[in-house]
C-alpha cells in the first residue's frame, strides 16, 4: 500500500537522492525541474498518500485559534464547552496549538464589535464563534473571509454567514422532538406554559428561535386545542424576583400542569416546585448542567434534552486542527445527537464520546 512506501524507495526508483524526496514531498525549494518531475512521476504511478500528521509535526509551526462565546456563570452550558475546547487542546499540544477564549455580554453589540475586534487584531489561524446578532456577525465574519481566516459557528447555524463548518444540534427538528415527547405526558391539557428567558424582546440566541418554530410547528399540526401560555422571566434577576413572577402566574393559571422552556434554565421553575412543593407539575428542558440535572433527580422536572456541549467545544477546534494544520476536507455540517434523558438514565449520561 501507499501508506508503506519509504522515502528510500521513491528515491531509488526515480534516481534522485533521499534529500531531494524530503523536499519535494515537503514542499521545500531547491530542487530542479528536473528532479522535481522524476519524483512527481513516481509519486503519481504509487498513488502515494503522504502521512499529514507527520508532515505537520516536521513543519513544527505554532497555531492560535480563538473562540467567541457569551460571558456565563459556572456550571452552565457555556462551561462545558470550553471544557471540551481545552480537551482537544490538550490531545493536539505536540501541534502547538493554543485556544484563547474571549467573552462578550450577550444582547449587547457593541461588547460583540469590541470581542470581534480584539480578535482581528491579534490575526488568529482560525475562529470559533457562537453568534450575536445576524447583522453585528456578519460584519465580523465578512471580515474574516477578507482576511481568509476560517471559522466555525457554534451553537446557532447562520448559512447565510458562509462559515467553514457548523457544531450543534438541528434546532428546528430539536424544537419538533421536545414539543413531541412533552405531548406524551400533557396530550390532555389545555394550557402548558412555554417559560422564556428574554432581553428587550429578543431570545438569547437563533438556536433557541429555531427550536420555538419546531416546537410550534408540531404544536399547530398535532394539538392546535392546546394553548401556549408564554412567560417571560427576565435575565439576570434574583430568586426572589423570579419567585414573584412564577407565583402570579400560577395563581392567574391554576390548571396549567406542564412547563417547557427551550433554553438550559429550566432548573428556575424547578427549584420553585421543590421550595414550594408542588406535586403533578411536569417541566421539559434543555441541557445536562448540575442545577437542571439535581431537580430531574428530585422530580421537579421530567425530561432533559442533552446536546453534547462538552464534545461540541472538542469539535469545533478538531474541524479547525483537520482543516488548517492537516489540509484535510471537514464536514460542513456537524450534527449532535437529540438526547432524551430522565431521573432514570441521568447519572449513565457521559458528555463525552472519546
Amino acid at each position: 500500500m501507499s501508506g508503506k512506501v519509504r522515502i528510500k524507495d521513491i528515491a531509488e526508483k526515480s534516481g534522485v537522492s533521499v534529500g531531494t524526496v524530503d523536499r519535494i514531498l515537503h514542499n521545500r525549494p531547491n530542487v530542479s525541474k528536473t528532479a522535481r518531475e522524476k519524483v512527481e512521476k513516481i509519486l503519481k504511478e504509487i498513488d502515494y498518500q503522504p502521512n499529514m500528521y507527520a508532515s505537520a509535526l516536521a513543519y513544527n509551526k505554532s497555531y492560535t485559534f480563538y473562540c467567541i462565546i457569551p460571558k456565563h456563570e459556572s456550571e452552565t452550558y457555556w462551561e462545558e464547552i470550553e471544557e471540551g475546547v481545552a480537551k482537544a487542546c490538550e490531545l493536539r499540544r505536540d501541534f502547538h496549538i493554543d485556544v484563547k477564549i474571549l467573552y462578550y455580554k450577550r444582547y449587547d453589540y457593541d461588547s460583540f464589535r469590541k470581542t470581534f475586534t480584539e480578535c482581528l487584531e491579534c490575526n488568529p489561524n482560525g475562529v470559533i464563534v457562537v453568534p450575536s446578532g445576524t447583522d453585528i456577525t456578519k460584519e465580523f465574519t465578512d471580515k474574516l473571509h477578507e482576511r481568509e481566516i476560517p471559522f466555525v459557528l457554534l451553537d446557532s447555524y447562520m448559512a447565510e454567514l458562509k462559515p467553514l463548518s457548523f457544531v450543534g444540534q438541528d434546532s428546528k427538528n430539536s424544537g419538533y422532538f421536545a414539543a413531541k415527547i412533552l405531548m406524551l405526558i400533557a396530550s390532555q391539557e389545555k394550557e402548558i406554559m412555554l417559560m422564556k428567558q428574554m432581553k428587550d424582546g429578543k431570545l438569547a440566541s437563533k438556536q433557541q428561535e429555531n427550536r420555538e418554530i419546531g416546537f410550534k410547528e408540531y404544536m399547530r399540526s398535532h394539538f392546535p386545542h392546546i394553548k401556549i401560555l408564554e412567560l417571560d422571566l427576565p435575565l439576570d434577576e434574583d430568586k426572589n424576583e423570579y419567585d414573584g413572577i412564577l407565583e402570579e402566574f400560577f395563581k392567574l393559571h391554576p390548571d396549567v400542569h406542564h412547563c417547557i422552556t427551550l433554553c438550559s434554565k429550566a432548573h428556575i421553575v424547578g427549584d420553585f416546585f421543590l421550595r414550594n412543593n408542588s406535586k403533578g407539575m411536569q417541566i421539559m428542558g434543555y441541557d445536562m448542567v448540575e442545577k437542571n440535572a439535581r431537580c430531574l433527580r428530585k422530580g421537579s422536572i421530567s425530561f432533559l434534552i442533552a446536546q453534547h456541549a462538552f464534545m461540541q467545544g472538542f469539535y469545533c477546534v478538531d474541524t479547525l486542527f483537520k482543516y488548517i494544520v492537516l489540509q484535510k476536507e471537514v464536514e460542513p455540517l456537524n450534527y449532535m445527537p437529540i438526547e432524551l434523558l430522565t431521573k432514570e438514565n441521568v447519572d449513565f449520561y457521559r458528555r463525552t464520546q472519546l
